[in-house]
């Protein structure tokens, strides 16, 4: 009987995958530790200004603010009576109260006037709506110094607002706005609620842009009206704009100087005094540099708690 050899069936030939060579992993994990590293290195000229200009200065502030000093004499230890002051002394907490009302009217106000105009303007049938937008962002191209001298001339005496009180026969109502000491506070407020009503009117209106139609659609097939679709589609859809505008107006309110200085300086009396202020009249017209850096140090806190709070809230829970 013969015998076959079996040979076994041909199949495909696999060849074999190049052996990495031994260098290549070492070398690979020496870069991928040394990427944070380089990171660091590219940001370190960035940093090192940052801490020159910003951190050096702030603990500087910081350590003065624990003495009495006047800027020549040598200085004496105070130790956290200078903050106490915030609780003793009359023109610090009148300045607390004024923040509080230059808040309503630089946040509060200009953020739901924005809103309204947002919603008013965003829609395709409304005839002009870039150059309503276009008029109302002006006041954010202008400096500081122009616009407190436009109020200024549009609260003087022969001004704007007292000429149409008189055309209407309302002559008893004509004063001095900014020379009044009940009404120059919220005669300055009205100032900052036009300044920033374009910055949130613009910001609200781009971020509309943003918002899928395909929700809009669904709200008005089940019947929503312009009320209902604002609430549940526009204000949501919102939220990061909403925490933009609100943050940079909420901090222009808090450190308010130019316009209150540059039209009423404090005054008439204190009527309109500010924290910016109280540290500028304590660092330069009657020295007592030790207060100043502690009004700026609580202000720098505040102004930081503020943005901590807006953004914690503005946090979108539902990711």
């Amino acid at each position: 009987m013969a015998t076959t050899d079996a040979h076994p069936a041909a199949g495909p030939r696999t060849v074999p995958a190049p052996a990495t060579t031994r260098s290549s992993a070492p070398t690979r994990r020496a870069y991928q530790r040394r990427k944070p590293w380089l990171g660091l290195a590219y940001l370190a000229p960035a940093l090192a200004v940052y801490a020159l200009v910003v951190i050096v200065p702030t603990v500087q502030g910081g350590y003065v603010s624990l003495f009495h000093w006047d800027g020549v004499t040598p200085a004496t230890w105070a130790g956290f009576s200078n903050y106490t002051g915030f609780l003793s002394d009359p023109q610090l907490r009148q300045a607390v109260e004024h923040t509080l009302v230059f808040i309503a009217f630089f946040a509060v106000l200009p953020i739901t006037l924005g809103l309204l105009t947002a919603a008013l303007t965003s829609r395709k049938d409304v005839r002009g709506a870039a150059v309503y937008r276009w008029v109302l962002f002006l006041p954010q191209v202008l400096t500081p110094a122009v616009t407190a001298i436009v109020w200024t001339r549009i609260y003087a005496p022969d001004g704007p607002v007292n000429s149409i009180l008189r055309a209407f026969g309302l002559d008893a109502l004509a004063r001095g706005w900014l020379s009044d000491y009940t009404w120059a506070l919220p005669a300055l407020g009205l100032a900052g609620t036009w300044a920033a009503f374009g910055l949130c009117t613009v910001l609200f209106v781009s971020g509309t842009q943003s918002i899928p139609t395909e929700l809009y659609d669904a709200v008005r097939v089940d019947g929503a009206g312009a009320v209902r679709e604002f609430f549940t589609v526009t204000l949501p859809g919102l939220r990061g704009q909403l925490a933009v505008a609100l943050t940079l107006s909420a901090l222009g309110a808090i450190r308010v100087f130019d316009i209150v200085w540059l039209t009423t300086r404090g005054g008439p009396g204190t009527s309109t005094i500010t924290p910016t202020i109280v540290l500028y009249q304590r660092a330069f017209a009657n020295p007592d540099i030790g207060t100043a850096a502690a009004v700026g140090v609580v202000l720098a806190a505040v102004s930081l708690a503020v943005a901590l709070v807006i953004l914690k809230l503005s946090e979108d829970r539902s990711r």
